[in-house]
């Protein structure tokens, strides 16, 4: 494997070493840290929660992302397939015409949030103790503040990019993504020519893996999503009466093995790259393409960094939803499962082939959502600069390749030709559980991390 570190990024270097200044043009200033604080607390009270199905509304929270591009002289384009399903697209011209495009987008939709579980009401913004509160804190408005508040910097301080940046506020990424960028996607590919590279959400953020040890991932592949519909049908019947027929028990069948079922190793190159600099980290050398490698032996020997790889070493299959029946003395004649399944890149051809397999002679499956799996180079110009930028502003931290376990807007931007990054970084302290925030209760971000993600992500975007 290629010495990543050994990449000339072509980033200039700051005379004073602060990290701010790029072309000799410093663009972060005070205003903008304030900014980006207020910005993420009150996108957080902006209920913008989807709880699927189409019962969402981002408009108020769209309208309010427009009106700042506006405030900066873009000219933001508000978007709908669906009324109250908004997205935005603004384009700022870059400074080199002839570059490729980057696309920069985050998503204004939140997963639901029960108050009575949280500390907090979730819908508050509050900022208390150098800390924001609320749903959206981490998934992701906090990234929507740090866009906004990068865009204003820049408009202040006269600051073009390099490329041509494509700035999108979608709806819908926390369902089906049907109203969000899979929209934008399918209708309006016009917004986005140009664009080769993306960056979004659940990447370059702190997981501290041990005393003085601080690791950045930042997401260069996502498994595919693979949400199944199954269907058992069998024979009618009275309860009391022997049935070999029965859809309920071929389908809980049909469950249990999947969920049963031990999907074997495979390790795409985004894992592989990411095991062998974390055991470097640890002091070793190893080969994860070398015949008998022994990649549980390994991922025991990383401790806590483990985390960043275990989910994405094979396929998986869980079921989560069983709905039969309409009366407890009736066997019923059809009864359905869903399953939400992921596939690694590359991985397709063996889900599809297994799922066969489990499901069986009498359970019939289709796919009730899909989307591709992505990956993106790890040995290039751009996961360079993306590193270098978190490491200039923490020269303690450590950042590594990782795959997503589950996935974002990237793959339907992937239809366009766009090659995504998970790139959302903050500077987070020890103790701060990140990874169980993620639609967890009591969500919250430290206003110190977001000033370091305006910092990082001026740097990087002005860099690339």
């Amino acid at each position: 494997m290629a010495d990543m570190r050994a990449i000339d990024t072509g980033a200039p270097v700051d005379a004073d070493g602060a990290g701010d200044t790029v072309d000799g043009v410093t663009a972060v200033d005070a205003v903008a840290l304030d900014e980006v604080v207020g910005f993420t607390s009150d996108l957080i009270r902006i209920d913008t929660t989807n709880r699927g199905g189409g019962d969402c509304r981002e408009r108020p929270a769209a309208e309010y992302v427009a009106e700042r591009l506006a405030d900066a002289g873009l000219e933001p384009l508000l978007l709908e397939r669906t009324p109250g399903r908004t997205n935005v697209v603004a384009r700022i011209a870059g400074a080199d015409p002839s570059a490729d495009a980057l696309l920069v987008h985050g998503h204004l939709d939140v997963v639901p949030a029960e108050a009575a579980d949280w500390s907090v009401d979730p819908f508050s913004g509050e900022v208390r103790d150098g800390v924001v509160w609320g749903r959206g804190a981490v998934d992701m408005k906090n990234m929507d503040a740090m866009v906004l508040a990068v865009v204003r910097a820049w408009a202040r301080a006269g600051v073009r990019p390099r490329r041509d940046i494509v700035i999108a506020y979608t709806a819908d990424e926390e369902d089906s993504a049907v109203d969000g960028s899979g929209f934008l996607a399918d209708h309006h590919p016009e917004l986005f020519e140009g664009c080769t590279e993306g960056l979004s959400e659940s990447g370059a953020f702190t997981v501290h893996t041990g005393p003085g040890r601080s690791l950045y991932p930042i997401a260069a592949g996502e498994r595919g999503t693979a949400w199944l519909k199954l269907t058992a049908r069998g024979t009618t019947g009275h309860g009391s009466k022997p049935n070999k027929a029965n859809a309920v028990s071929r389908l809980a069948a049909a469950v249990a093995r999947i969920g049963a079922y031990d999907w074997p190793v495979r390790l795409t190159d985004t894992v592989t790259a990411c095991i062998t600099e974390l055991a470097a980290l640890q002091g070793l050398s190893v080969d994860p393409r070398r015949p008998g490698f022994d990649l549980e032996s390994v991922l025991g020997k990383l401790g806590p960094a483990a985390a960043l790889v275990e989910a994405t070493v094979r396929n998986s299959a869980n079921p989560t939803m069983l709905s039969a029946g309409y009366k407890l003395n009736v066997i019923p004649g059809e009864a359905t499962a869903f399953v939400d399944g992921r596939m690694l890149p590359g991985g397709e051809a063996e889900f599809l082939a297994t799922l066969d397999e489990l499901t069986g002679p009498d359970v019939t499956w289709e796919f009730h959502h899909r989307e591709v799996a992505l990956e993106a180079p790890v040995d290039g110009r751009t996961y360079a600069v993306l590193r270098e930028c978190v490491e200039r502003f923490d020269p303690d931290g450590h950042v590594v390749p990782f795959c997503m376990a589950g996935g974002t807007d990237a793959k339907q931007f992937s239809r366009l030709g766009i090659t995504g990054y998970g790139y959302s970084p903050l500077k987070l302290p020890p103790g701060f559980d990140y990874w169980s925030l993620f639609h967890g209760v009591d969500e919250r971000v430290p206003v110190e991390a977001l000033h370091f993600g305006v910092r990082v992500l001026d740097r990087a975007l002005r860099t690339l």
